[in-house]
């Protein structure tokens, strides 16, 4: 990416903020208008899928719309011998951006509906197959995003990524957050989306787990990157992934 930190910290956070606010503004409606919880759910993915698309779409070509720290922390690692890549001060701004715009899009959603702004959470995520279905939501985004970089298909990643987060909404025990700034965020709020601050760190956990085992997955499944013709030994970084 070409603009100023400044700037990608900007997208960075306003695009994080956003989306949170997406998550749990249209959370917070679908329990006001249907007491059937799969219909909640199919609200709150339905939005959230055509949220998220519109954002990375809208971002992308600044900060590569990461939106997530576990993202930010991938595509660190997978170019950190590229000139062109991330630096380390590039990830904890990144990541400061997107935990700070996580929280504003919570109390931006509360706001909006007449909550109280700070309110957090009681919604308990403890149990072991939500975290199991943390993992398995990462392992998935990870290995999607950095999967259509490696076959040179990154430009398909606002729709594919928001159509894999609106799936793993249903195929995943928890719903798939699979992003530690929005886990952090959505304990701000309880509501719908909300999750209790003692489940955040188990949360997060399991998503950098689910990182790890997707980044994994993917030298697995492509192997490593060819070198470009004119260098040995540091490879040619691809473009920063636009992502969820």
């Amino acid at each position: 990416m070409n603009a100023p930190l400044i700037r990608r910290v900007a997208a960075e956070a306003i695009g994080t903020g956003l989306l949170v606010a997406v998550v749990v503004g249209s959370g917070i409606q679908a329990t006001a208008l249907s007491h059937d919880a799969g219909v909640q759910l199919l609200a709150n993915s339905l939005a959230t899928v055509f949220g998220l698309g519109v954002l990375i779409l809208l971002l992308g070509p600044v900060s590569g719309a990461h939106f997530n720290p576990v993202v930010t922390l991938a595509a660190w690692f997978t170019g950190r011998r590229d000139p062109q890549g991330l630096a380390l001060r590039d990830v904890a701004a990144y990541v400061s951006a997107q935990v700070s715009g996580a929280i504003g899009g919570a109390v931006l959603a509360d706001a909006m509906f007449a909550n109280p702004l700070v309110k957090f959470s009681a919604h308990d995520r403890s149990a072991g197959h939500l975290l199991l279905g943390e993992v398995a939501a990462t392992t998935g985004l990870i290995l999607l995003i950095f999967g259509l970089i490696r076959v040179g298909r990154a430009a398909l990643a606002p729709a594919a990524v928001a159509a894999y987060i609106g799936a793993a909404y249903w195929f995943t025990s928890s719903t798939s957050f699979a992003n530690p700034a929005v886990t952090i965020g959505r304990a701000f709020t309880d509501t719908f989306a909300g999750i209790s601050p003692a489940s955040v760190a188990p949360f997060i956990a399991a998503q950098l787990l689910g990182a790890a085992l997707g980044l994994g997955t993917v030298a697995l499944v492509y192997g490593r990157p060819a070198p470009a013709p004119d260098e040995d030994v540091v490879p040619h970084g691809d473009p920063e992934p636009a992502v969820s």
